[in-house]
């Protein structure tokens, strides 16, 4: 659950320029800002930049994983798949490769930020699938990366008639040169790809470049017409649809956001207003029975419908709620991070993937006063020293105030002593450097009052080196042992009065409880009822919290005759599942015995293949492309 508040740059972790520093993620992910991923994280772009670059940067890797329980895979195993091909790219480092799209006999692999200042696009050619060839590189500028939006597609409107690369561009340094938005190519000729236009989008505010970084984009022809969607890391209002009918000249049509859709909020998304827990994060577009509808992966939100037929004014048709609790963990409230959905090929079902890198949640256990013996769900800052595994801080906790330059916090009274701040008035890293620098062992901040903020719990990109913790406000509340909390007086801001900084409130011990890693939801697509959730065995086992490297889903690819779906896991591999009207079933998985690190993965068919195989195209973060083929069944086994 994050906020865009919070996010400096661009972050992809559960934030992407989002908190996915939600974007260059909150950078799949939060701009997690210039984590989601925001993601995977969003991003704190709205004044409240600590480091902008470096915050960013941090975000973004924790996202992505190189922190302790980040390292490893799962032993090598094979089921079903067939391992067709593979390449690794030139200039490749850990965690290079992004996103993988595929057109005709090309496939295209988006180029991350590291090393940040060649970010673009890798072009392979895969007419032969048995050996695909590295055969060009498209950059992007300096100071600018490619994340999760690689797509080609065919085009053919009054102005252009061809093939079309779209890609986005989330920000890593500020180089000067550095761009947002998206850039779209012609590569009609792949191995001649020519600019049509480079960083066009929502020029407000666009704090770090001309145009906003964006963390995904997908294009579609629409009749005569062409449009692209996007994710607007900088504002909540994240969602921008251009006409690209033209795509040398692309115009923007549409700008909207969760705030427009009363019916797809629940206490998860936390309302409205720009400090809520949601962002979007992926989407797709497509013709079902006469009608042109978009999904959107909303994270904690859900997955979101709407019709448009008027890309000018989208309606929002239906959205999914997380079940509560949550089916695999049992843990209530449930993770969200709806990171990335499709279709089924006949569009009876809609499988969603809920990317998840932390595979544990921070508890505040209430040990003494009126509240004594609740345990209260937290969230931990992403770039603050973390609360392993088995590991407890326990102390005395005291009301700070808003703990900002203009209103100090008090001298910490002992060693082990915990302050509990109020949200408002000035940025969070402004309150939490305040309170270490005041002698704090641990830093709470529960949420301000208002219409959308009470009960959402944020994740933050706050640093310093003592722990930092999220909770909602009726949370803080019960830690100062504070009663006669109501939320609709605090929708109203008319909440009970809050002590005089210094005073004590309860005795608390912090911990984290294994919650596991993110998993899978099959929808009926009609209804958007939940059917079935699918998670791997691992990722729901203590024994694999750390060590194996992050057993999250990151993306799904629907067969295109059948009802499977292709599950990109990183460091759990590709996974195939099957699915109908009674649930789910793994049918097939591969991981390399030196490990696969999978990102993106697209299901292709090859122009010229008279056998008219299914592929799949999975891109490994740390190698490049790989090609597979479903070697099982068709039908479900009962």
């Amino acid at each position: 659950m994050f906020s865009r508040e919070e996010i400096a740059i661009n972050p992809h972790n559960k934030l992407r320029l989002f908190i996915h520093v939600t974007s260059v993620a909150l950078i799949g992910f939060i701009l997690i800002g210039v984590p989601s991923v925001a993601a995977e994280y969003q991003h704190s772009l709205h004044g409240e930049n600590e480091d902008a670059v470096d915050t960013l940067i941090k975000m973004h890797s924790a996202h992505h994983g190189v922190d302790e329980d980040h390292r490893g895979h799962l032993p090598a195993s094979r089921l079903n798949v067939e391992l067709v091909g593979h390449v690794t790219v030139s200039d490749i480092v850990p965690e290079r490769i992004s996103d993988v799209g595929v057109l005709g006999n090309f496939a295209y692999l988006g180029a991350s930020n590291q090393p940040c200042g060649k970010g673009g696009v890798y072009v392979i050619d895969i007419s032969d699938p048995t050996k695909p060839n590295e055969v060009g590189f498209i950059p992007t500028a300096s100071g600018s990366f490619v994340g999760e939006g690689v797509q080609a597609i065919n085009l053919n409107t009054k102005f252009f008639k061809g093939d079309i690369l779209v890609i986005n561009n989330e920000i890593c340094a500020l180089t000067g040169n550095q761009i947002g938005g998206f850039s779209i190519f012609d590569v009609t000729n792949p191995l001649a790809p020519v600019t049509l236009v480079a960083g066009a989008g929502d020029h407000t505010p666009a704090r770090y470049a001309d145009t906003n970084q964006i963390h995904s984009a997908f294009a579609w022809q629409q009749d005569r017409n062409a449009y692209i969607v996007i994710v607007d890391d900088e504002e909540a209002a994240d969602v921008d649809i251009f006409d690209i009918t033209n795509p040398s000249a692309p115009k923007q049509i549409a700008e909207f956001g969760l705030d427009n859709w009363p019916g797809a909020q629940n206490s998860q998304s936390a309302g409205m207003g720009n400090f809520r827990a949601s962002f979007l994060h992926d989407m797709v577009v497509r013709k079902i029975n006469g009608h042109w509808m978009m999904l959107l992966s909303y994270w904690d939100a859900g997955f979101i419908v709407l019709n448009v037929d008027n890309p000018v004014s989208p309606v929002f048709t239906n959205d999914t709620d997380f079940t509560d609790p949550d089916p695999q963990t049992g843990f209530s409230p449930p993770k969200g991070n709806a990171h990335q959905a499709e279709w089924s090929y006949n569009s009876k079902y809609i499988i969603g993937a809920d990317e998840d890198f932390t595979s544990r949640r921070a508890v505040v256990g209430v040990d003494t006063g009126t509240f004594a013996g609740q345990e209260l769900f937290a969230t931990e800052g992403n770039a603050s020293p973390q609360i392993r595994r088995g590991m407890t801080l326990s102390g005395q906790t005291y009301f700070v105030g808003l703990a900002c330059n203009t209103s100090l916090p008090p001298a910490a009274p002992s060693a082990d002593a915990i302050a509990v701040i109020e949200r408002g008035d000035c940025s969070v890293p402004e309150k939490v450097a305040n309170a270490q620098k005041a002698g704090y062992a641990a830093r709470i901040v529960f949420n301000s009052a208002g219409p959308g903020t009470c009960e959402s719990i944020l994740n933050r990109a706050a640093t310093k080196n003592v722990p930092f913790l999220s909770v909602s406000r009726s949370s803080g509340f019960a830690i100062l042992g504070i009663t006669g909390f109501n939320l609709d007086n605090c929708r109203r801001g008319s909440d009970p009065a809050l002590p005089p900084p210094g005073t004590a409130g309860s005795k608390v011990t912090l911990t984290t409880q294994f919650d596991g890693w993110g998993h899978v939801h099959l929808f009926d697509a009609n209804t958007l009822q939940e059917i079935d959730t699918y998670a791997i065995a691992e990722g729901l086992d203590p024994a694999f919290a750390t060590g194996f490297g992050s057993l999250s889903v990151h993306e799904v690819a629907a067969d295109p005759e059948a009802n499977l779906a292709y599950l990109s896991y990183y460091d759990a591999g590709l996974r195939v599942i099957k699915f109908d009207e009674s649930g789910i079933q793994e049918v097939g998985h591969y991981i390399n015995v030196n490990g696969n690190d999978f990102w993106g993965v697209q299901v292709f068919k090859l122009p010229n293949d008279p056998t008219k195989q299914t592929y799949v195209a999975a891109s490994d973060r740390n190698s490049g492309l790989w090609i597979f083929k479903y070697t099982g069944s068709l039908t479900m086994s009962r």
